[in-house]
């Protein structure tokens, strides 16, 4: 697939929200390309939880079978790679990628979700996703009632900490250097009996990424099952805000409740765009991006 021909829609990313995106658009007859590097966030993650039909499958068994289903819709391609450049052209957009080839489409969805930056701790990137967790919503119950840490300081770990009682009892904070909770939430920490521990983390030992204890630069160490903590991330994709889309103050990129972007013609939908990660949410965000994006270029070409 070496031609320029002028998509409908170029969805740069084929993981949940991008497949999701593209049934829509599939199912009005718009013509698109879905381009993917087949590299998820969620790659080691063992299973989903709360996306209806599909709890307990794999990450992996629910994007294949997303992918079989889109496949049967005609007027949807498939690439496989990665893009790398994308410029604004006379009819919309042309993009390329890694392999040198070049696409056209008068609309492009980012669906590339965002890239976790991993501490320098020793076990942590093996242990993410699968007992160092994000979301007690996809995770929580299978770590119910058993003994859990918050690796988080500040607003965060009290945040974490008021949600995840309702998960656990047993609870500890980790704020891996000199804490930053207020007095007012230190208080409030110390009537749910829940310690704090400031001493620095130097590594987590873990089988096949189950977390066994938490190792501290002192040498003592704490046993527990999970850990819930929210690790810096940065955008999957650098070529919107390449192309000039806006991103939060957080760090996601700028959308409507419709999924457009700031740049006229452009759209994100999943991770990129939200900080609620989920299979679930971001099914949802890539079909409202399909529907708008269908419904702008009917009312275009009417």
């Amino acid at each position: 697939m070496t031609d320029k021909r002028i998509f409908d829609a170029i969805i740069v990313g084929g993981s949940y929200s991008g497949l999701s995106a593209g049934m829509t658009l599939g199912r009005a007859l718009r013509n698109v390309l879905i381009i993917d590097s087949g590299q998820p966030c969620n790659i080691q993650t063992p299973h989903s939880h709360n996306f209806i039909t599909q709890d307990g499958k794999t990450p992996k068994e629910i994007s294949t079978l997303a992918k079989q289903q889109v496949k049967e819709y005609e007027t949807v391609e498939f690439y496989d790679g990665l893009v790398t450049e994308a410029i604004k052209t006379e009819t919309g957009f042309e993009v390329t990628s890694l392999n040198n080839d070049s696409f056209k489409a008068k609309k492009l969805i980012f669906a590339t979700g965002v890239r976790d930056i991993m501490p320098e701790i020793k076990g942590f990137a093996q242990c993410w996703g699968i007992s160092l967790i994000h979301c007690p919503y996809c995770h929580g119950y299978e770590v119910r009632n058993q003994k859990t840490g918050i690796l988080a300081n500040g607003d965060v770990a009290f945040h974490y900490a008021q949600l995840i009682k309702n998960w656990t009892k047993d609870l500890i904070i980790f704020t891996n250097g000199k804490s930053t909770l207020s007095q007012e939430q230190v208080k409030k920490i110390e009537e749910h009996h829940i310690p704090v521990i400031e001493e620095e983390i130097v590594s987590f030992r873990h089988e096949n990424g189950n977390l066994k204890e938490v190792i501290f630069v002192n040498g003592l160490t704490f046993q527990l099952n999970a850990i819930y903590t929210r690790p810096h991330f940065e955008q999957g994709c650098k070529i919107p805000e390449e192309l000039g889309c806006e991103l939060t103050e957080q760090g996601f990129l700028k959308v409507d409740m419709f999924q457009k972007t700031s740049v006229q013609g452009i759209f994100a939908c999943g991770d990129n765009a939200s900080p609620l990660r989920a299979v679930s949410h971001a099914v949802a965000t890539g079909g409202i991006a399909g529907a708008v994006l269908n419904n702008e270029m009917t009312e275009e070409e009417f």
